[in-house]
């Protein structure tokens, strides 16, 4: 008798496993995670297509490594300014640094006004979708290209390459703006037009206050991107500026010490300008 009531509890112990495992919704279909599976398996595949299709025959490992690693040693312990001085660097820096400040500057005011016109909480639907459609192309074609394409008119210099910096500046800065506008509250919104007030007071009374840190992270993160697009335009379009000098070093006058001393330069500003940025996010927080 105890062992009919002991099959008799398995039995119902099962089917009630079994009517609780049938309940249970089935998995989502995961976009995010399918692209990414996608993403890593064409790029393992590629990565063993140039493995298999590469011709090793005329490369001595051996030599390449010692080579590099002398390159590398007399590049960074070895650095060395002797086509220009210290402070030519620093003011060819500063030029640099001006055509980064100068794109995001005027970038940054066009992506705002864009911003909020592309923010779905704020304006028209398909206002919106046109705007983020525009700016994802322009996104999509890298920034050289687009200096390269104003140098047609403008002819390659400084000029190409601010337009073209701001143009690409614009595109990056308005989905960064948009997306923040975005995530303001409905409720407030609301409350707001039930109260009267119109877009612009919505705007300065409501969206801005709440976005402002955003903002200004997303600004100074661009500013480190065009510092860095700076510097490649300096050599790319004829910018000037440090990049040029680096250029010059590195093919012209083939000098890896120049080099490396050009690449602590860049790389102490780089520190400065990310302190820079760290204390003004950190007093906006407090203030906040």
């Amino acid at each position: 008798m105890g062992l009919q009531e002991s099959l008799k509890a398995v039995s119902n112990k099962d089917t009630s496993w079994d009517r609780t495992k049938s309940t249970y919704p089935k998995k989502p279909f995961n976009k995010q995670s399918f692209v990414i599976r996608l993403t890593l398996t064409a790029l393992a595949l590629l990565t063993v297509f140039a493995f298999a299709t590469f011709d090793y025959k005329d490369i001595n490992l051996l030599e390449a490594v010692i080579s590099t690693a002398l390159t590398v040693k007399t590049m960074f312990f070895q650095p060395l300014f002797k086509h220009i001085t210290f402070f030519e660097a620093i003011k060819q820096l500063i030029i640099t640094l001006g055509l980064a400040f100068l794109t995001t500057l005027f970038g940054s005011i066009i992506a705002l006004f864009l911003g909020l016109l592309a923010a779905r909480n704020l304006s028209n639907s398909k206002l919106s979708i046109v705007i983020k459609a525009g700016v994802a192309f322009i996104r999509a074609v890298p920034t050289v290209l687009w200096v390269l394409i104003f140098a047609v008119a403008a002819g390659l210099g400084s000029v190409a390459a601010v337009i073209g910096m701001t143009f690409h500046s614009i595109s990056y800065l308005v989905k960064a703006y948009s997306e923040s506008f975005e995530e303001l509250d409905k409720g407030v919104i609301e409350a707001l037009k039930a109260s009267g007030a119109n877009w612009w007071q919505i705007v300065f009374q409501a969206v801005l206050p709440s976005s402002v840190s955003y903002l200004i992270s997303w600004t100074f993160m661009r500013f480190e991107i065009n510092f860095a697009v700076a510097l490649a335009m300096g050599a790319a379009a004829g910018a000037g500026g440090i990049g040029f000098d680096m250029f010059m070093a590195s093919s012209f006058y083939y000098d890896v010490r120049e080099i490396g001393a050009i690449t602590y330069l860049i790389l102490a500003f780089a520190i400065l300008l990310e302190l820079l940025a760290s204390k003004i996010k950190k007093k906006l927080r407090v203030q906040g």
